[in-house]
């Protein structure tokens, strides 16, 4: 069963998001919070590339690399549904092996868990 993603859709979710807790490592930046107007049984999650990391195939390789950690995430109940999260990635995801990110992601959200 894939989880559902709703994405964050207005300014000001997003600009409250980066004013809350982050959390970074060489890959990413989540930036994580309580938002009053989103619904606690899905994944409130977006993900940002930004346009100086690569090209748009590269950049959406990125986003699916994201989208299938955290939908595993949900699955193994190592993340708070009752966050929202903004995803900042960084150059390294383009380089490195999916299994080393996802490795690293997962000590990440693990750490937010506690």
């Amino acid at each position: 069963m894939k989880s559902k993603i709703v994405a964050l859709s207005q300014n000001e979710e997003f600009t409250s998001l980066l004013k809350k807790k982050k959390i970074s490592n060489k890959y990413i930046s989540i930036f994580f919070g309580k938002l009053p107007t989103k619904n606690a049984n899905k994944l409130n999650i977006s993900f940002s590339v930004k346009k100086k990391i690569a090209n748009a195939v590269k950049r959406n390789k990125v986003k699916r690399r994201l989208r299938s950690i955290f939908n595993e995430a949900v699955k193994h109940d190592s993340i708070n549904l009752k966050n929202s999260y903004l995803v900042v990635s960084h150059r390294a995801m383009l380089n490195n092996d999916f299994k080393n990110i996802k490795e690293t992601i997962f000590q990440d959200l693990n750490k937010i868990l506690k």
